[in-house]
């Protein structure tokens, strides 16, 4: 038998903070003596997600027969009868029991241990000494959302919005440097809110500030994404001052429509997208901009669409998370005139392009500059401000080696 088949084995869908707990539940699961187990970590962000994970999930039940099969994740939180009825699976364990090791200790014959997330308070941090197969490392800082908007079930699979206690992240990332990581990625389902519900409520900025000034030796720090008009005021000078914050920020943005904005109920308009993104680079003018975009959203028109797909080029999108709007039942916008489907992936693929456009306009202006790259694999790494860059020679996962790119080959800089 191989070493391989002696370990849990995780499969992952959805977003960094599903990476992060991955390997919590991977510690809890050896720790309980489960090393022929499969876990699947499922998402809830669109339909196609889902389906993924069903689909995954019979796959490997047909290629391991013998081996138990665990669900779970946002999608087994809010639908947990839908995979317990699926052939091959054993158990189905909520977003919250997942993370507690007394969960895996005691699971029995118990099929589907799934609590009101709603009920949630609070969220700790787990301490992970590694992540397999990773350059870098995910540290939750949050777990849940206050707000809802009216495309998302996520909050339905995480509950409300609590924050980790700044001693306890400053823990986990010490931990983590010591292993040699040299980039952590701070994540969590609304970042910016972090702090609201903890005694002082420090802002997401100031128990930045705090973590750096305590862990001196973390070399990069990188961020998950961001909403437009909840950074503060600590954040602003970190992005100025901070040469370990990292010059790549990702928007939670959704739409470049105001009414499209509004009937989504998020929190920002066009302007306030625009005024953020001019507002990061006067203060770092290399800094590079992701956004989450959601094509087809219902009641978007023509002239609705234009809007958003403007904004990339105004506001020189370069990383572009694209999705054709997924309804969610319990959802309002379910209940909204929907666009046809066919027009949703037309202008999802529309959107693409003008994202992979701006990239490749970002990566020529890369070309000749030095670059501090992390290595990831294959002979692949990713810059400071998350440029894609092609290595000439292998090197170790997780080292940071300065390199000169010289060219570009498929939105890939070429060293």
């Amino acid at each position: 038998m191989t070493k391989k088949t002696l370990q849990p084995q995780l499969v992952t869908f959805g977003c960094r903070l599903n990476t992060y707990e991955s390997e919590v539940m991977r510690a809890h699961a050896e720790n309980a003596g489960m090393r022929d187990t499969i876990i699947v970590n499922t998402c809830a962000v669109t339909k196609e997600a889902e389906r993924q994970a069903r689909q995954s999930i019979r796959k490997l039940n047909r290629q391991n027969p013998d081996k138990k099969i665990i669900v779970t994740g946002c999608s087994a939180q809010i639908n947990p009868d839908i995979y317990a009825d699926m052939e091959g699976v054993d158990h189905v364990i909520g977003n919250d029991v997942k993370l507690d090791a007394s969960t895996w200790l005691t699971m029995g014959d118990q099929k589907i241990l799934v609590n009101d997330i709603m009920s949630v308070t609070e969220t700790a941090s787990h301490l992970v000494e590694g992540f397999e197969g990773r350059a870098r490392a995910f540290v939750q800082v949050q777990n849940g959302c206050d707000h809802r908007c009216t495309f998302c079930i996520i909050p339905y699979g995480r509950g409300n919005s609590r924050s980790v206690p700044i001693g306890e992240i400053v823990k986990q990332v010490q931990a983590l440097v010591e292993q040699g990581y040299k980039e952590i990625v701070l994540t969590g389902v609304d970042v910016t809110s972090y702090g609201a519900d903890l005694s002082g409520t420090p802002t997401l900025g100031q128990m930045i500030r705090r973590m750096l000034a305590l862990v001196p030796d973390l070399p990069r720090l990188r961020l998950s994404s961001l909403d437009p008009v909840e950074i503060d005021d600590d954040l602003w000078r970190l992005i100025a001052e901070e040469p370990r914050l990292m010059p790549h920020l990702h928007m939670s943005l959704q739409a470049g429509d105001d009414m499209i904005l509004k009937r989504m109920k998020r929190r920002h308009l066009r302007q306030d997208a625009i005024n953020m993104v001019r507002r990061a680079r006067d203060l770092r003018p290399d800094m590079a901009f992701g956004a989450d975009i959601i094509a087809g959203f219902p009641t978007e028109s023509d002239e609705m669409f234009k809007n958003t797909l403007d904004i990339i080029e105004e506001c020189d999108l370069v990383y572009c998370h694209v999705f054709p709007y997924s309804e969610r039942e319990g959802t309002p916008a379910v209940k909204m005139p929907q666009v046809p489907p066919q027009i949703r992936k037309e202008r999802a693929s529309l959107l693409r392009e003008a994202g992979e456009k701006q990239l490749s306009k970002f990566l020529i202006n890369q070309i000749n500059k030095e670059h501090k790259v992390i290595v990831e694999k294959n002979n692949f790494g990713r810059s400071e401000n998350f440029s894609p860059v092609r290595l000439p020679h292998k090197h170790e996962q997780g080292e940071l080696v300065c390199l000169s790119p010289k060219t570009i080959e498929e939105n890939v800089l070429i060293c």
